[in-house]
């Protein structure tokens, strides 16, 4: 399959780190506002096409999908565009800035009958399987902790005053969006939609939210998520049931799981996967692509997703300008 990426940022070369490993896939061309950064991104991957232009990318007959590694606030008109020329689109997390962007992109997928996939690489790679697989093991769940905080590698020059993309809610941008996606999805892949949320977030002197926490109640259960930007976390995520517990270590990449049940047995499983865990997702696109499904199983998921960080935004006073 034919790709075209948009992006040249370090995801785009963890992207390309994984790409490598999957026969069926070839970098066609890049795209770049910059024409030196694409063409040096371009010259690194062996693509054969630059475009500056994103009329051109979507017109063009040479390329079969895109992945976007644009900022957040991109990420729905690029897609539209990228579908409307019959692209299948690979898009980085979250797929879009609310809802009704989602909703705009799940539109265009359909009229042109091209598939359109969120690129979030935790629920498709062998650790989330396994969560799945033994989950039942530990009874009536009750309570889920989902947690990933990640103290970011730009937040030390955004306190010496250089604000970069990462830290510019003007682009779609917070601790809900970069990071907190990762305990959403999960929970709503698991769970489902829940009944209510309540959330609060801490906020940076420019508008940008550094971390937060939400609640989700499902009447039978909690779901408690916990993420930041700004503060490292060193606490698994945790799913207890009324016969046990499960320790997930970590939710956006688990390579561990630990089982404690109520009669003191532990049970602990290792996950052997890729190391670079964007892997599975491609993988996953690619086949769905192959295949022309009308239907693309996971965009649900994504949906109720959207519909979670919106009312945590709304809750939290989360604003993009």
């Amino acid at each position: 399959m034919r790709f075209a990426i948009i992006g040249t940022s370090f995801i785009s070369d963890r992207f390309m780190a994984a790409a490598g490993q999957i026969p069926e896939f070839k970098l066609k061309a890049v795209y770049s506002r910059s024409k030196e950064k694409g063409q040096a991104f371009a010259d690194k991957y062996g693509a054969e096409l630059l475009y500056t232009s994103l009329e051109e990318l979507a017109d063009s007959k040479e390329v079969d999908a895109v992945y976007i590694a644009s900022p957040n606030s991109c990420h729905a008109s690029q897609a539209i565009q990228m579908l409307s020329g019959g692209k299948h689109v690979l898009c980085e997390k979250p797929i879009a800035a609310d809802s009704k962007e989602l909703a705009d992109m799940l539109k265009a997928a359909g009229q042109n009958k091209v598939i359109l996939l969120e690129a979030i690489r935790s629920v498709f790679d062998p650790g989330f399987a396994m969560i799945e697989e033994l989950l039942p093991r530990i009874g009536t769940v009750r309570r889920a902790f989902f947690t990933f905080c990640q103290y970011s590698s730009r937040y030390d020059r955004f306190k010496q005053g250089v604000t970069e993309n990462a830290f510019n809610p003007r682009l779609s941008n917070a601790a809900l969006m970069d990071i907190g996606v990762y305990c959403v999805h999960p929970m709503v892949k698991l769970f489902g939609l829940p009944k209510s949320i309540q959330a609060q977030s801490i906020f940076l002197h420019n508008g940008m939210e550094g971390l937060g926490t939400a609640v989700a109640n499902y009447d039978s259960m909690l779901a408690e998520l916990q993420y930041s930007k700004i503060t490292q976390g060193y606490l698994p995520s945790q799913i207890q049931g009324e016969q046990g517990a499960m320790l997930i270590y970590d939710i956006p990449d688990t390579k561990t799981i630990e089982l404690c049940c109520r009669d003191g047995r532990r049970e602990r499983i290792e996950i052997h996967k890729k190391e670079n865990n964007m892997y599975y997702e491609i993988k996953e696109f690619i086949r769905l692509a192959n295949r022309k499904e009308k239907v693309n199983p996971h965009n649900q998921y994504s949906v109720w997703q959207m519909k979670v960080m919106d009312e945590i935004r709304r809750c939290a006073g989360i604003k993009f300008d």
